[in-house]
């Protein structure tokens, strides 16, 4: 049995995706208000003393981080390795953070409250 636990966090940024069809809007420029939800696990007997996967606030390096150099910023820019959509920046998330959260399960991202891409090794 394992336990999951997860936070919300809120950025707005831009970007352009390459390799699209002619005339794709997501070709041209233009940005999200997104939504990260970071998901943490633990197995039952892996709880801290006090009963948590980890603590929310320990969390609070991340929401710095986003605010500090992800929010309001040109993601291909950031991305300069992959196209920067949806699907590659929970990725690009998952892989920033793993190490510094060692019970990061998975990212979720939405650009829409519609769609969601998720990252789960």
């Amino acid at each position: 049995m394992a336990f999951t636990i997860s936070k919300e966090f809120h950025f707005s940024a831009s970007h352009r995706l390459e390799d699209l069809v002619e005339g794709h809007p997501c070709g041209r420029l233009h940005g999200h208000n997104y939504t990260v939800e970071m998901e943490l696990a633990a197995l039952d007997d892996a709880l801290d003393k006090t009963g948590f996967v980890r603590d929310y606030g320990d969390l609070s390096p991340f929401s710095s981080w986003l605010d500090a150099e992800v929010d309001h910023r040109h993601l291909n820019d950031l991305l300069t390795d992959r196209n920067p959509s949806a699907e590659n920046l929970a990725r690009w998330i998952y892989e920033t953070w793993s190490d510094r959260y060692p019970e990061l399960s998975a990212v979720r991202l939405s650009e829409t409250p519609k769609t969601w891409a998720e990252y789960r090794p």
